[in-house]
C-alpha cells in the first residue's frame, strides 16, 4: 500500500492497458480517477472493482483529444478526489496499418492528436497540481513501436514518437519539483486493440495461438504494463525521472508468427 494517499489520473482508463494501471495503482493503495471516452459502463465496472479494494475511485468521461475535455476532466478529477499526483497518459487509438501514400491526411490527424496533442493537453492542465507535492508521477504509455518504426504504420509511429519527446523534455522542466516523468513502452499486449492488430497482420484469431511464438511462452498482459507504471510510482523509483522501459520481454517477433500447427 506504498500509494496510500495519493490521487491518480490515468486516461482511457477503463479498458484494456489502461483498467489494468488504474487497478494496479489501487491495488498499491491509490485512489483513482478513470477517464473514459464512449464505453461509460465498463468505467463503470472498473470503478466497482477499485471501490471493493476499499479505495475511492470516479469515473470520468472526456475526450484526450479535445483540449476542452481535457480541462474539464483535470478540473473536475481535482474537484472530486481533493488533488491530484499522479498523471498516466494512456489513452490511444491505432492507426490503419497502411503506407504513408495510401494513408488518409484526416488519419493521420486523429491518431497523432490523440497520442501526442492529448498527452501534451494534460500535461498542461496537471502539471500545477502536480507540482503542489513534494512527489509526483507522470508515465506515459508510448509502445515499442518506437524501437523500428516499423512499415504502414506511420500515423501511430509519430504519435508515440512525440509522446516520447514530450515526456523527455517535461522531465527535465519539473524535476526541481519533485516530478518525474517516466515512459512505458509495450509490445503486442492482449487487449481488444491488440487482438484487432494481431488478427490483421498475422491472420490468428485467437490471440492466445501466438503464445508459443512470444517471449516466455505467452503474450504480455494488461498486468505486466500495470507492474512497471506502479514500480515508476513508487518509492524505489525515486530517483528516476525521463528513463523509457520497454515491456516486450526483451524482444518480439509476433509480427512473423501465425497461428500454431499441429505436428
Amino acid at each position: 500500500m506504498q500509494l496510500e494517499g495519493r490521487v491518480a489520473l490515468v486516461s482511457g482508463g477503463s479498458r484494456g492497458v489502461g483498467r489494468g494501471i488504474s487497478l494496479g495503482l489501487a491495488a498499491d493503495g491509490a485512489d483513482v480517477v478513470v477517464n473514459y471516452r464512449k464505453d461509460e459502463a465498463a468505467a463503470k465496472e472498473t470503478v466497482a472493482e477499485i471501490e471493493a479494494m476499499g479505495r475511492r475511485a470516479v469515473a470520468i468521461g472526456a475526450s484526450i483529444a479535445d483540449y476542452e475535455d481535457c480541462r474539464r476532466l483535470v478540473a473536475e478529477s481535482v474537484e472530486a478526489m481533493g488533488k491530484l499526483d499522479i498523471l498516466v497518459n494512456n489513452a490511444g487509438i491505432a492507426s490503419r496499418g497502411q503506407s504513408v501514400e495510401a494513408s488518409e491526411p484526416a488519419e493521420m490527424e486523429r491518431v497523432v492528436r490523440t497520442h501526442a496533442f492529448g498527452a501534451w493537453y494534460l500535461c498542461h492542465e496537471a502539471v500545477p497540481h502536480l507540482k503542489a507535492h513534494e512527489r509526483s508521477d507522470i508515465v506515459m504509455i508510448s509502445s515499442a513501436a518506437t524501437i523500428g518504426y516499423g512499415v504502414n504504420g506511420s500515423p501511430y509511429n509519430m504519435g508515440k514518437a512525440a509522446l516520447e519527446a514530450l515526456a523527455f523534455t517535461l522531465a527535465k522542466e519539473v524535476r526541481p519539483f519533485g516530478c518525474h516523468v517516466n515512459i512505458v513502452a509495450p509490445g503486442l499486449v492482449e487487449t481488444e486493440m491488440g487482438r484487432r492488430l494481431a488478427r490483421a497482420v498475422t491472420g490468428v484469431q485467437d490471440l492466445r495461438d501466438l503464445d508459443a511464438s512470444m517471449p516466455f511462452g505467452r503474450v504480455c498482459q494488461p498486468s505486466d504494463v500495470a507492474d512497471v507504471v506502479r514500480f515508476f510510482c513508487s518509492a524505489g523509483a525515486g530517483y528516476l525521472t525521463g528513463e523509457r522501459l520497454y515491456v516486450h520481454g526483451g524482444g518480439q517477433d509476433w509480427r512473423a508468427a501465425g497461428p500454431a500447427k499441429e505436428a
